[in-house]
């Protein structure tokens, strides 16, 4: 674009959304994908802050005392309760599969087909364990009385934002394996390869597609570290 018709765009708020809107400077050069993650991330980091700053107004505010996560969080190995074994598990294997996609998304920029499809199976079936204690948590808790209108161990708040904040987590990570399947299927049979399409989209197949899964999955890390910090550690 020459400096000519760079002036004679409109200037101010309605330059910046012309801008944005028409993709002239702001996101030049960025694979369109990524950037869609991008918005989608910022969307969903709203999403889980308004969620954990209710949490925090809502465990500050209460008159009734608030169950100790160490106890109703601890799995007795034994006989003997350990605090929040299940949890330090969950987290471990969540974070060792952040590391794993990380490692998928350097192979496949580098054309290394078996690697990086291993390392996307790896990071599924991290995905996929931290989903089945996860259930089982939530059984556990559930076995004992934990209702989101009740709670045997306190403050009757807590079993609705436990079930409400880990529960939409949950579902992410949930959809997030889903993916880490599928893609893991694509790259076993080549299609970022050959640029196959997709079922339901025009867009040829390319490795920047894991990067962009990648960015899903480091954010669901994120966001359980956040969780982990609040939830079960304050």
């Amino acid at each position: 674009m020459s400096d000519n018709s760079l002036n004679n765009l409109p200037g101010g708020f309605k330059g910046m959304s012309h801008d944005m809107g028409s993709d002239q400077t702001a996101f030049k050069g960025a694979q369109w994908g990524k950037v869609m993650m991008w918005i989608f991330l910022l969307s969903d980091t709203f999403i889980f802050s308004c969620f954990l700053i209710s949490y925090m107004k809502g465990r500050t505010s209460t008159v009734v005392d608030w169950p100790n996560t160490s106890e109703v969080f601890s799995l007795h190995v034994g006989g003997v309760p350990v605090p929040l074994l299940l949890i330090a598990i969950m987290t471990f294997v969540l974070i060792t599969s952040s590391g794993t996609m990380a490692l998928a998304v350097k192979y496949g920029y580098e054309r290394n087909r078996k690697m990086c499809g291993w390392l996307i199976l790896a990071t599924a079936i991290g995905g996929l364990t931290f989903v089945g204690m996860q259930v089982f948590e939530w059984s556990k808790l559930i076995h004992e009385g934990v209702r989101p209108w009740e709670n045997p161990f306190g403050a009757k708040q807590f079993g609705s934002f436990f079930f409400m904040i880990t529960g939409f987590h949950g579902t992410h990570v949930s959809i997030g394996v889903i993916f880490l399947f599928i893609y893991a299927r694509k790259v076993f049979r080549g299609d970022f390869d050959n640029a196959k399409r997709g079922f339901f989209t025009t867009m040829k197949s390319d490795y920047v597609a894991i990067e962009i899964l990648g960015l899903y999955w480091h954010f669901v890390d994120l966001v359980w570290v956040f969780i982990f910090a609040f939830f079960y550690l304050w």
